[in-house]
This record gives structure tokens, sequence and C-alpha cells, in this order.
């Protein structure tokens, strides 16, 4: 199969967490990461938090699992040659971490107060996570035409990464946003449990992420 940029692979597998490349702006994102939380913690906005950790728990899962790919057929779906200031993941720089760690709480504020409103029909939690999920589809199309993120594979796109990716990431945040607070922690807590033990097994022991 004829693959784009087969080389970011390497690239990426070079950097990978490494400190070289670092920068004091990372400083900046994680304190403003400390602010969105803790400010919605200080206005006791549960809800928004809960939007928030369940997306970013969501996004975990899908960078293992494309980090998975990487190791078990030599290319992951997408990955991050350059560019970064700390590679985490083949497929996700610190920047993009930090952004996703904030995007349910920030994203959530557009959800009317009634979940039962409808947009063009559509129950709006769902019609709100598709139009997020394309945004940022959209917006991938911008950053692989950049080289600093590639798609490897030639059938893997926007519409792909609208459907496998995103789509998860909005609808999980935007519904786990009404669920009661018991459920949103047996959620969270479930992810953030095979996130860790994923990371310890594939990243720590066998070292194949």
């Amino acid at each position: 199969m004829q693959l784009n940029m087969p080389e970011a692979t390497d690239n990426a597998l070079a950097i990978l967490r490494s400190g070289a490349n670092f920068q004091w702006y990372v400083i900046a994102l994680l304190a403003l990461t400390v602010y969105v939380y803790t400010n919605e913690y200080s206005k006791g906005n549960w809800k928004g938090i809960a939007a928030g950790l369940s997306l970013y728990m969501v996004h975990w899962l899908s960078e293992i699992a494309n980090a998975l790919i990487q190791h078990f057929s030599g290319h992951a779906l997408w990955t991050v040659p350059t560019g970064t200031a700390f590679l985490i993941l083949v497929g996700v720089g610190i920047e993009l971490s930090f952004m996703f760690s904030i995007a349910g709480v920030v994203l959530s504020k557009l959800l009317p107060e009634d979940p039962g409103v409808r947009i063009l029909g559509i129950p709006n939690r769902i019609a709100l996570a598709l139009g997020n999920a394309a945004f940022f589809s959209i917006i991938e199309i911008f950053l692989a035409k950049t080289p600093t993120f590639v798609w490897v594979y030639p059938w893997w796109g926007s519409l792909p990464v609208f459907v496998t990716v995103y789509i998860p990431f909005f609808v999980v945040s935007f519904l786990c946003h009404d669920w009661p607070p018991r459920r949103q922690v047996i959620l969270i807590g479930s992810l953030f449990g095979l996130n860790v033990v994923l990371m310890v097994v594939f990243a720590g022991i066998l070292g194949w992420i």
C-alpha cells in the first residue's frame, strides 16, 4: 500500500517522550488548563467538569489505540513527526493533549439548559456533538496539510476521523454532562483506570507505545 509520508513514523518515534524539544509555553498551557478546571470548580459546575474529563478519557483511549496500531502495523493512522514540545504518544503532542483536556468543558457551555430541546429535529446533545465533531474534523484537514500532523494511510482522512474519533469524543462528553453524578464518576473512573492500565502495560512494561 502506498503510504503518505511513511518517514513521518520514524520522525515521530525519534522524538517520542524526549525532552529535547521542550519549550516553556507548555507551562502556560498547564496553567490555562488548571485555571479552566478550578474556575468551573469554584462555580460548582460539576456537569461541565464531567463533560471535560469524559472527553479527555475517550481521547486518551483513542490515542493509545492509534499507538498500538503503529506497533502492530508499523504505522499509526495519524502521527505528529515534528512541531511539538513533547510527544506523549506517536499521534499526540502535549499541546493537543492540553487542548483536548479542556475542550469538553468549554464546548459544553454551548449546550441548552434543557436536554429536550431539538435542533433541526435532532436532540440538541447529539446535534451539537455532530456539529463539533464536524468542526474538529475540518480543522484536521488544515493540520494534515502542515508538516506537524500526518495522516499516514491514504484512506484515512476527515471522514473516518469524524466517524471514529470525534463523534465518540463529543457524544460521550455531552451525554455524560447530563448524567447523575454517580454514573458520571463510574464512567470517568472506569475510563481513567483502563487508560492507566493500558499505559502501564503497553508503554511502561512492554514498551510498545
